[in-house]
């Protein structure tokens, strides 16, 4: 009697694990949308995507920084010796003037960030690579190419400082393709994995 509910208490968590790893995946593929849209847009407008977009980080660090500043004094105090809000706030909002005044120039600024986040990506990418492969699921070599892909132009947009807006933009939509295609492939087999826990469970 006692070997049944020790089953499914070692099943439920197996199967919320699966479930919450398909809605990352999901996660990923709807961020791998948002990137292609932006590099769309990057491609089709250059000169006036980057000026909106540094109006539009401008505009929100100084809203943060602002409320930050404000939440230390109104909410949380000054006497907190631990409470760094106010320090964060007149940061961010010196970075959103900085945004601002720069305007179009930020591009150089958002072609590093878009190109560590790519690395990000292509990492984590690598590391559920060697999870696929660990429960033998051949598919594994399909996802660590698009991985090693994703860090080739990755690299290629953090380090190359010649880089025009459109060609950021063209990174962009083949990066969030590159991805889409990964994460549905990653999804595919998502099961399999969770069926080969629970059997062993």
């Amino acid at each position: 009697m006692a070997t049944k509910p020790k089953v499914e208490v070692i099943k439920r968590p197996v199967e919320q694990v699966g479930s919450n790893i398909k809605m990352t995946a999901w996660s990923a593929i709807m961020e791998s949308i948002a990137l292609i849209i932006l590099g769309i847009l990057f491609v089709v407008m250059p000169d006036t995507i980057v000026k909106v977009l540094a109006y539009i980080i401008g505009v929100f660090l100084v809203v943060k920084g602002g409320f930050e500043v404000i939440s230390y004094f109104v909410v949380k105090g000054q006497n907190d010796f631990f409470n760094n809000t106010l320090l964060f706030g007149v940061v961010s909002i010196l970075l959103g003037v900085a945004a601002l005044l720069i305007g179009e120039n930020i591009a150089n600024v958002f072609r590093v960030i878009v190109g560590v986040l790519i690395i990000y990506e292509s990492l984590v990418r690598i590391n559920s690579a060697t999870k696929l492969a660990s429960v033998g699921i051949e598919s594994w070599k399909i996802m660590l190419v698009i991985a090693l892909v994703m860090l080739v132009l990755g690299i290629f947009i953090t380090f190359n400082t010649g880089a025009v807006v459109t060609l950021i933009g063209w990174v962009m939509i083949a990066t969030g393709i590159i991805g889409i295609v990964g994460d549905v492939v990653f999804i595919k087999y998502v099961n399999t994995v969770i069926d080969k826990i629970t059997n062993k469970a």
